[in-house]
């Protein structure tokens, strides 16, 4: 398995971390009354997901030199 294999599967694994916690946070949100702290902390996470999967989609680019 190549480096990029390892990217791949890695980038595909948060994306659907990142759905399931949009899914999430919706669902929590339907329901009232919800624990605004859970919600606040689970889109922290999905922040952080999102940050990941742009480095990670970055790395997988080549550069192109302009």
């Amino acid at each position: 398995m190549t480096d990029q294999d390892m990217l791949e599967k890695q980038l595909a694994k948060l994306r659907r971390e990142h759905r399931e916690l949009d899914e999430k946070i919706q669902s929590l949100a339907a329901n009232s009354p919800y624990d605004p702290i859970e919600v606040q902390r689970l889109k922290k996470r999905k922040l952080q997901l999102k940050d990941e999967i742009a480095r990670l989609d970055s790395a997988l680019l080549p550069d192109i030199i302009a």
